[in-house]
């Protein structure tokens, strides 16, 4: 029984530094060392919801601990709150200081865990471009979380897609640092909320992967970043700046990578210089999974774990999700190789994020809440909304939407079509609508909805739900006679069809983290894998109109289908609600209106191929040409949309001045519809400092009615038009600027601003 219960920690009306100084001056060195790090462990909830914890976790636990890994994993949401306060309860009574723990989990695209909600992958929810929309997904995603006991997510993913061979991809916002920043400070305020101390529905977020993960050496996870810093400043560090800066993120997680040869878990110029000093980070660092242990074993800057852990621990990593701050940290301060000032430091981050969860206070979760709220029918709508807005149409000949009343036959063919597709990062939320199902609900009977197969990417479906896959090691390669098979079946149905529905891609087997040569997932080609283009030319050779979608992880080079099918969409992975949604826009019901946060290259060979780049980079390859197959913020809708009379007032301004950008968007056609109005900007001569060919700077989704015009405005100022010169230093520099505004990177108008001296 603890012996404090009238400590000034204890009392909740006492400032927070005045409790924090109070608990740390209570603490021994055991108890500081235990609060750095985790404990993973297998809950047994009995019949009578009772938990029954064994001596060895007891023992883990006599001197407190700082968190406790994914409880949820295998439970479901009742017991898992049963569970976390169970062990809460044990700290609380059965340890000297009572310190409560955080229960650490995954939340990319909601809480991966059983039965919660599983909402389109985080490459779909940036093809919304819809910050609001993302912020209440999070909110969704919290809510469930911290109804069970849970108060730490490792989420969300910050880093730059602009290395598409890379299988984390689909984890990410994409591969532009403005829209990147905007939908992360969404998620961050959907986690956290929007004030501190952070409420009873809202859990500590983790910006991730810090920092320039994204763009890998050949495409291989966790391979090395070589950037100029003014390029990491500008690009791959702006998402994380603004999640530190805008959103107050709580914690901040450091990548496997190295960058200019220091691996990012020891580098003192990102950890200390940039987050610590410069942006006035005041949260946890907390390492990724086994990255101390790699800084050994992977990157071989230290002969064993014992310097691996000297190393992190000063370079200021907090909190481990690893086993070496509780292999031998304890023994190394107590011999004088590691001062325990540094262990004090970490110590005082981690219990003052404990402390503004409110963790002392309100320990305990409500398991009637947590069964009420995990999956309900407001997060299964939210779940749709995400999906119908994620959707993105790359390509309409005019066949869309399809008319249920004048087709007999729709044949569904594809590997992708039958199974539940999730994407990485996902539990199982217990409910799902796969895309057959999805249209054979909508089709009502109206039409026989027939379906093959035609293919397989990989030789398991996992019992039809495909998502299981991530997690397996081995991918299987499919049998190539039972591939014959059913790609002569899948012709023989298309045959019969009047219109046939094509869904193709990849699998959460082949996109998907690589974290051992055991567990792979970024790859050397961008073309669907395995016989689906064979699938293709068979079906397109028909002459039967043809509609394709892509459930996939990463850009991929179609450009059989981009050129001969009639429409094609981009789905990503949508979520348990995907196959409604993707009904409702084929038929109609819904009108798309997603747009590509990323570039997709015609091929492998064009990457990178990220929209922003720099003047130089324009000649084209010999016999190919030059040009994206769709280029970022690209979208269709079934209706159109003029843009006129942009304006740019006044056209003059001195550097720390503003300019308001004006449009007059107009719905030209007969349906209502989402346009995504896009701000690019570019500095039409640098003084030292090449700029990109144009940079995002504003966005805005607006619905428009049939006939209905929206003037929509944007404010330029030192933000939208500064840039990191060759000093290192933010700077706005006088000349001609060019202010483009239209539908995507591709198609804009231009107007005319001028910086003065």
């Amino acid at each position: 029984m603890p012996s404090t219960i009238e400590a000034l920690y204890r009392n909740s009306k006492l400032p927070l530094e005045e409790r924090l100084s109070d608990l740390l001056g209570r603490m021994t060195l055991e108890e500081k060392v235990a609060q750095l790090t985790i404990f993973h462990m297998q809950t047994n909830v009995l019949p009578d919801q009772t938990v029954e914890l064994d001596e060895s976790t007891r023992s883990r636990l006599a001197n407190g601990i700082g968190g406790l890994g994914r409880p949820g994993q295998h439970i479901g949401p009742r017991e898992t709150a049963v569970a976390t306060n169970a062990i809460q309860k044990h700290l609380r009574e059965q340890t000297r200081l009572g310190i409560p723990a955080f229960f650490i989990d995954e939340a990319l695209h909601g809480l991966m865990a059983a039965g919660s909600t599983s909402f389109p992958q985080a490459i779909g929810l940036a093809s919304t471009w819809d910050p609001d929309l993302v912020e209440q997904v999070f909110e969704a995603a919290s809510q469930e979380m911290r109804a069970r006991g849970e108060n730490w997510a490792l989420t969300p993913v910050l880093d730059l897609a602009r290395e598409p061979r890379w299988g984390r991809t689909e984890e990410t916002y994409g591969e532009d640092p403005y829209l990147g920043s905007r939908i992360g400070v969404a998620a961050v305020r959907g986690l956290q909320g929007r004030e501190l101390p952070i409420g009873p529905e809202h859990v500590l977020a983790t910006a991730k992967h810090f920092a320039a993960h994204g763009q890998p050496e050949g495409g291989r996870n966790c391979a090395p970043a070589n950037f100029a810093e003014g390029e990491l400043r500008e690009n791959y560090l702006a998402a994380f700046q603004a999640a530190v800066q805008e959103a107050g993120v709580g914690s901040v997680m450091a990548s496997y990578n190295e960058i200019n040869g220091i691996p990012v878990h020891i580098h003192p110029w990102l950890l200390d210089q940039v987050l610590r000093q410069e942006w006035g980070f005041p949260g946890l660092l907390v390492s990724d999974g086994n990255g101390i242990t790699m800084l050994e074993t992977f990157h071989h800057v230290a002969a064993s774990k014992d310097e691996a852990t000297r190393k992190a621990l000063k370079a200021g990593i907090d909190f481990e999700l690893d086993t070496c701050y509780s292999g031998t940290l304890l023994e190394q301060v107590r011999s004088g190789a590691v001062p325990e000032t540094w262990v004090d430091r970490a110590a005082e981050r981690v219990l003052r994020a404990k402390f503004l969860l409110g963790l002392f206070d309100h320990p305990y979760a409500d398991p009637d809440k947590a069964e009420r709220v995990t999956n309900d029918s407001e997060h299964r709508q939210l779940a749709l909304q995400a999906a119908r807005k994620s959707l993105v149409l790359l390509k309409n000949d005019g066949l869309l939407p399809l008319d249920p009343g004048e087709i007999k036959t729709l044949a569904v063919i594809g590997p992708n079509a039958a199974g539940l597709h999730l994407g990485g990062y996902s539990a199982d939320p217990g409910r799902g609508v796969t895309i057959l199902e999805g249209i054979r609900q909508k089709a009502g009977g109206r039409m026989n909805v027939i379906h093959a197969e035609g293919c397989k990417i990989t030789a398991d479906d996992f019992g039809g739900q495909a998502w299981r896959g991530w997690h397996e090691n081995a991918t299987n390669p499919p049998d190539p006679v039972e591939d014959d098979r059913l790609l002569a079946e899948a012709l023989k149905q298309a045959k019969k069809a009047d219109v046939v529905l094509l869904v193709l891609g990849e699998t959460e087997s082949i996109s998907r983290e690589a974290w051992s040569e055991l567990h792979l997932g970024d790859r050397d080609s961008l073309d669907l894998p395995g016989r689906q283009n064979d699938l293709v030319r068979g079906v397109l050779a028909m002459g039967v109109p043809t509609v394709a979608l892509l459930i996939n992880g990463r850009p991929l080079s179609v450009n059989e289908l981009a050129e001969h099918a009639n429409a094609l969409f981009e789905g990503w992975y949508l979520g348990q609600e995907g196959g409604t949604a993707f009904a409702e826009a084929l038929f109609g019901e819904t009108n798309p209106g997603g747009r590509l946060p990323i570039t997709f290259p015609r091929s492998v060979g064009q990457v990178p191929a990220f929209y922003n780049h720099k003047p130089s980079v324009q000649r084209s390859y010999v016999l190919a040409g030059n040009g994206s197959l769709f280029p970022f913020g690209h979208g269709l809708s079934y209706t159109t949309f003029a843009y006129k009379n942009l304006q740019v007032s006044p056209a003059r301004i001195p550097p720390d001045g503003q300019a308001l950008v004006r449009v007059e968007v107009t719905n030209t056609g007969k349906r209502a519809g989402d346009e995504v109005v896009q701000l690019y900007v570019h500095d039409v001569t640098a003084e030292m400092v090449t700029r990109p060919v144009k940079q995002l700077k504003g966005f805005r989704r607006i619905t428009l009615q049939p006939g209905e015009r929206q003037f929509v405005e944007f404010t330029l100022g030192v933000a939208e038009l500064s840039y990191v010169n060759e000093k290192m230093e933010k700077a706005v520099e006088p000349g001609a600027f060019e202010i483009m505004v239209g539908g995507s990177s591709a198609e804009v108008q231009t107007a005319q601003l001028e910086v003065i001296p």
